[in-house]
């Protein structure tokens, strides 16, 4: 999308739209829900930190940080959690700050954790990068069965609700007198990446382009991964919200342990390579020097190094 017509979806035109969403009924939907807990890490900037946990009934899903941003004429959420009772927990969460329509649902990329919330927002647009919706057609399904699977009866009402406003390259979206712009990214930590940055307090979301503490999977390009958070290190920000870990790191800081990671893998995977170690030894040998910075290493480390040998392979 061009610059033109990214400035197309202004202030005018959000208004015009929220005259339009059944207000009363958006405030009537969280009754009964219980509201995530949120920080407001800036004026009007609300996030929720997750457990550093794999999903399960008890969590309900709850694993990935959840943000909501408040404007004078409406709200956005930013990820929207790993079930429709987490997305109607966040709804609830919205609904104890303000009575301002959620105009949009930011989903910063398409894994299972970010976006089975959304149908818990069904008057809102769902905004993620012109990839996603593609994504979630090929995966979608699979990721309905995974979330019976790891959820039972807590995933009940859980659907797949994909983007129907696609980012090209950069969005804004004004809130009232609150703009936040959205920047689409090539493949790093999946195809479909993107960021949301709250201009007026300098806030920075970086979904799963930034863990902490939680380990990282790599489902897009290792190589482009470290390429964005080098990219992304020479923006400043006051704060960043990372998809996994504190609700608010110290920016570029932060990026220091997930990048000292995925260059470590990289060059003991590359060495790997070249000396014919084969995959099976390499998921018990490459990268043993860099579990301590990370919760759930055994867990995801060994996939991280196969998908690093698939795409360092032919190099």
């Amino acid at each position: 999308m061009n610059g033109k017509g990214n400035r197309q979806i202004g202030r005018r035109r959000v208004l015009q739209g929220l005259a339009a969403l059944p207000f009363a009924g958006i405030a009537r939907a969280s009754t009964g829900d219980t509201p995530l807990e949120m920080r407001e890490i800036a004026p009007g900037v609300f996030v929720h930190q997750a457990p550093y946990e794999e999903a399960t009934p008890a969590n309900r899903g709850d694993i990935a940080n959840l943000g909501f941003i408040v404007g004078d004429q409406a709200a956005a959420v930013i990820d929207s959690g790993g079930s429709l009772r987490e997305g109607k927990a966040l709804l609830a969460a919205v609904r104890r700050v303000t009575d301002r329509p959620v105009a949009y649902v930011i989903n910063t990329h398409f894994h299972p954790d970010h976006i089975f919330g959304n149908a818990a927002f069904p008057v809102a647009r769902i905004v993620g990068h012109q990839r996603m919706a593609a994504a979630l057609k090929d995966r979608g399904a699979y990721y309905r069965q995974t979330l019976d699977r790891d959820l039972g009866e807590v995933a009940a009402g859980s659907a797949v609700v994909p983007p129907d406003l696609a980012v090209t390259d950069s969005l804004g979206l004004d809130l009232g007198n609150r703009r936040l712009l959205l920047q689409a990214w090539p493949p790093a930590h999946t195809d479909c990446d993107m960021t949301v940055r709250d201009e007026r307090t300098d806030s920075w979301f970086l979904g799963d382009l930034l863990f902490c503490r939680r380990m990282p999977t790599i489902d897009g390009s290792l190589r482009g991964w470290i390429a964005r958070l080098e990219q992304l290190r020479a923006i400043p920000a006051a704060r960043a919200v990372p998809g996994h870990g504190p609700a608010t790191v110290a920016w570029p800081d932060a990026t220091d342990p997930l990048l000292r990671y995925l260059t470590g893998l990289s060059d003991e995977v590359r060495t790997a390579l070249k000396n014919g170690v084969s995959l099976a030894e390499a998921t018990g040998t490459v990268g043993r020097d860099l579990k301590a910075d990370w919760i759930l290493f055994e867990t995801v480390h060994p996939r991280n190094v196969a998908v690093a040998f698939a795409e360092l392979e032919w190099e």
